[in-house]
């Protein structure tokens, strides 16, 4: 369990950078005077950021899950 504790802030600057990153492919996308090719590329970099973006989160909502759980053993 101390492992997984020591990975967390990776886990989590990983998930902002992730966030960071898809901010700015919306922001692209929302411009939209980029070459529709450009704007399909920014489309398909968008959606697997989300896909991976929800991912993370889902790890981290677990770990705060059992890291609370831990805390509070009722």
């Amino acid at each position: 369990m101390n492992q997984a504790n020591t990975d967390h802030p990776v886990d989590t600057a990983r998930f902002e950078e992730l966030l960071t990153t898809l901010e700015k492919t919306i922001a692209e996308l929302a411009g939209g005077t980029a070459p529709l090719e450009e704007l399909v590329a920014a489309h398909q970099r968008a959606v697997r950021l989300l896909m991976e973006a929800e991912s993370r989160l889902e790890e981290l909502k677990a770990r705060a899950d059992q890291i609370s759980q831990s805390l509070n053993p009722l």
